[in-house]
């Protein structure tokens, strides 16, 4: 089965052909980044305008990838939510469109669960059941996962996403935006035991998470050196490596936490701060004591793209699962509403 994919969720128009026997067809991505770094955060309805401009050509341009004619393909799949509710009409509408005007079953995908499924597309991917952590700007959950559709939530949260704290973090030290890989990049010239920041949550029982007091130690730091003069480049250095290291060994903590309260050795890391070195190579020396295994998926499918919508979208479609034609987004969406794929 061939899917088309769309993805159009915030600030990036990305678009795939996924082949249930012969893998990703074609592959095509928009960034954003540079039109909303000046306003130091997305605008929604500028990311929505610009969805519309490039959602047709690239289109049009992972057709021509796949060495295949407009729409020969057996679905098209886009992403329902969450997101902004713009950006999800843009891809919602188009997508709806190109499968009625071709004559093929539309499916809406959970942004997340795309996410979840991406290191489906390596080489080696992991095998069900598996804990996930989603860690992205908008979300940071602990996911047991027994299957498509088949997710029970273990721990999330309950303020800041680790993504919005890097992006925060960045903010605070006037790095720009996007402020998550700065902060990543910057970390690498700190030097370790300058200062340390909190890692909260960690000596309390539980799988949930919470970054605003971290986010707020951060703040302080930054203000009293500020006071002090001007924040010199390898104090914000040291200070990203202190706040990056605190963020890393959270996430480990209740990594090996979950692992063992669900008996479990494949973690799945997914979303766009799995993309993050640190965080990689942290998780797989913790796992290796338990004979542990990490997945994630290679750089270019951390963050939103249009293959993890295709692949998704794929599977629910091979299951037999159709929805009407109705055209239909959520900007919030809880992953746990999500049941296994069933005949529509």
């Amino acid at each position: 089965m061939r899917v088309l994919g769309i993805e159009t969720s915030c600030d990036e128009t990305g678009v795939a052909i996924f082949d249930s026997e012969h893998g990703l067809l074609g592959d095509a991505l928009f960034s954003q980044v540079e039109m909303h770094a000046e306003f130091g955060g997305v605008v929604p309805e500028l990311a929505s305008r610009d969805h519309v401009r490039k959602l047709l050509p690239l289109v049009s341009e992972v057709f021509a990838q796949a060495g295949l004619p407009r729409g020969q393909i057996d679905g098209v799949a886009y992403t329902a939510g969450p997101g902004l509710i713009g950006a999800l009409l843009v891809g919602a509408s188009t997508a709806r469109s190109l499968a009625m005007a071709w004559g093929v079953p539309a499916i809406g995908v959970h942004h997340m669960e795309g996410h979840l499924l991406a290191p489906m597309l390596e080489d080696n991917p992991p095998t069900f059941p598996f804990l996930a952590l989603l860690v992205s700007g908008g979300h940071t959950q602990l996911v047991r996962v027994d299957g498509i559709g088949r997710y029970r939530l273990m721990g999330e949260s309950l303020d800041d996403a680790a993504g919005e704290a890097f992006d925060k973090t960045a903010k605070m030290l006037g790095l720009g935006y996007p402020g998550g890989p700065r902060v990543a990049a910057l970390a690498e010239q700190g030097v370790a035991g300058r200062f340390t920041f909190p890692r909260p949550m960690t000596n309390r029982p539980g799988l949930d998470f919470s970054f605003s007091g971290l986010k707020t130690s951060v703040l302080n730091t930054v203000t009293d050196h500020q006071q002090q003069g001007v924040l010199e480049p390898q104090t914000q250095a040291d200070i990203c490596w202190a706040f990056q290291d605190a963020v890393v060994d959270t996430l480990v903590i209740k990594c090996k936490r979950a692992l063992q309260e669900a008996r479990l050795k494949r973690l799945v890391i997914a979303g766009g701060v799995s993309a993050n070195k640190a965080l990689r190579e942290r998780l797989e020396a913790a796992l290796r004591p338990m004979q542990g295994e990490v997945f994630y998926a290679r750089p270019r499918f951390c963050t939103d793209n249009g293959a993890m919508i295709a692949y998704a979208g794929c599977q629910r479609l091979l299951a037999g699962e159709r929805q009407d034609l109705q055209v239909q987004v959520r900007p919030r969406w809880p992953l746990s509403e999500l049941t296994p794929p069933s005949a529509g």
